[in-house]
């Protein structure tokens, strides 16, 4: 595609507000979210196809339907934001703003046109200790603003940036295109938990 075709498609700004619990602990990103006719919720990881809910639900509860209503097809989205909220799970994106050069959720079709600030997010949570990405582009970004190498799936790198040091995770994209049972999933998201000194 040509950068005068790429001009013509819309920018989207990111739909949601940052969810940033008191004394998070771990920033959770994505890339971006869906489009609307994909959501079954207005929060992030809405699609219902997604796992993201699945594994939380799986690890914390041994339950991987906990927070999903099947009769309504939709999450139990006050549920969700008290576990978030106990557990100082903080969320966003590493996108704000982006084209879709195809019309799908795929990262591999989305060009990020401005990306989060970083920054501000650890001037308003000095006690996150740790980032985690959910799939490649997302970690790439990161890597990027931190001058260091992506690291490999399931693993972590120390990082430096903006005066405030972090652990930066990279974890299996929760997407169902992403070719890797729940459970598979499930145990790298957990060890990742288990390294930050959660009690599971």
């Amino acid at each position: 595609m040509t950068e005068n075709m790429t001009t013509t498609i819309p920018i989207e700004a990111h739909p949601f507000e940052p969810f940033l619990p008191a004394g998070a602990r771990v920033l959770m990103l994505g890339t971006f979210p869906p489009k609307p006719n994909r959501w079954a919720m207005e929060f992030f990881y809405p699609n219902k196809t997604n796992d993201m809910w699945k594994i939380m639900g799986h690890i914390f509860y041994a339950d991987r339907n906990r927070f999903f209503d099947a009769t309504a097809k939709t999450y139990r989205l006050e549920a969700l934001k008290a576990f978030l909220e106990e557990k100082k799970i903080a969320l966003y994106d590493t996108a704000t703003r982006v084209r879709r050069l195809k019309d799908n959720a795929s990262d591999k079709f989305l060009e990020i046109v401005e990306t989060i600030d970083l920054e501000a997010f650890f001037k308003a949570q000095p006690t996150l200790q740790a980032v985690v990405t959910a799939g490649e582009k997302a970690t790439g970004v990161i890597a990027e603003m931190a001058q260091v190498e992506v690291p490999k799936m399931g693993e972590m790198v120390e990082c430096h940036y903006a005066s405030h040091r972090f652990k930066l995770f990279r974890m299996p994209s929760s997407s169902r295109a992403y070719p890797l049972a729940l459970e598979k999933k499930a145990e790298a998201y957990k060890a990742m938990f288990l390294a930050l000194g959660y009690e599971i």
